[in-house]
């Protein structure tokens, strides 16, 4: 069985970032073995994505997308991140952030991957986001970097 991977915005971004050629590198490293999972995102990062305002650049990270299931951003997955917002895992500034640990949730995911250390990549929020998914009887999610995978 293949391990369910959510990947979010910043995963295909880090694709063609050559101000961090670490990060680059480890991402290239992630999308050589991408088959290796079940991977997918949502509309949320195809709409993030296209607001790339060089053409070329949100041609390239638009391709990206191709060969993944792309969840379409559900009624269920706007309640539970607003219920998220509520509980103070995120703030309402980070909207997006939150919907896209929801639809990862909604879609029971095993993983969300993200290079957003500040937003979603670190113990407390996982514990936070994990303890409002176990209160309300949704499973628990593994929040990582491609480094960790």
């Amino acid at each position: 069985m293949k391990l369910r991977i959510y990947l979010d915005t910043s995963i295909f971004s880090a694709y063609y970032d050559e101000r961090a050629p670490d990060r680059r590198s480890q991402t290239e490293e992630f999308w050589a073995r991408v088959t290796a999972f079940e991977s997918s995102t949502s509309d949320l990062a195809r709409e993030e994505l296209a607001k790339t305002p060089d053409a070329n650049r949100r041609r390239q990270l638009l391709s990206l997308l191709d060969g993944l299931a792309l969840h379409r951003v559900t009624g269920d997955m706007r309640r539970l991140a607003k219920q998220y917002v509520e509980a103070g895992v995120f703030t309402s500034i980070m909207v997006n952030d939150a919907v896209h640990v929801a639809a990862a949730v909604v879609t029971r995911q095993d993983i969300l991957l993200s290079w957003n250390f500040k937003h979603l990549v670190n113990r407390v929020r996982r514990a936070k986001v994990n303890e409002v998914n176990t209160s309300l009887g949704l499973p628990t999610i593994e929040i990582i970097a491609p480094p960790e995978i």
